[in-house]
């Protein structure tokens, strides 16, 4: 069994999503949500929040593996600042938590789990509830998003271990 930590990166919102593949190849919610920081925090203390709750997600879960979405191409160039800065503080917790990290694309997730790299939202978000056998699709929007990021780790992982 394997135990996968996907995360969508922000600022003011950083989704992170646990899934666990068994043996039979079948995969589990372990836990999803979000971290938030308060706006009228200076930046630097949103970045150490962050921080600090990734790494107490990290002591209460202990994956096995970790996914992050990568950055891509932003038109307003203070959110892509932002959203790098937070990257950064995610990918340093990581690293000093002895994980591996990959990451991937939001075409390479929609491929991933909807079979078309350029799904809509609601398409992910609706195969992530089927693939994770849940009621209904996980809210808010970046938890989805981190689930997502998870899976899509899970069976790249599965596969180039093979």
């Amino acid at each position: 069994m394997t135990l996968s930590l996907g995360i969508d990166p922000g600022t003011a919102t950083t989704g992170y999503g646990l899934v666990r593949e068994h043996r039979d190849g079948s995969l589990e919610s372990v836990s999803y949500g979000v971290i938030l920081t308060p706006k009228e925090l200076p930046q630097p203390e949103r970045l150490d929040l962050l921080y600090q709750q990734l790494n107490k997600l990290l002591a209460e879960h202990s994956p096995d593996t970790c996914a992050v979405e990568k950055l891509f191409f932003q038109k307003n160039i203070s959110t892509a600042i932002t959203v790098g800065q937070a990257r950064g503080v995610i990918l340093l917790a990581l690293a000093q938590n002895g994980l591996g990290v990959s990451e991937y694309t939001p075409n390479e997730v929609k491929q991933a789990v909807a079979g078309y790299g350029s799904a809509d939202k609601k398409q992910v978000q609706e195969m992530v509830r089927v693939l994770l056998n849940l009621p209904s699709i996980p809210k808010p929007d970046d938890a989805a998003d981190a689930l997502a990021i998870a899976i899509t780790h899970l069976a790249i992982y599965k596969y180039n271990s093979r």
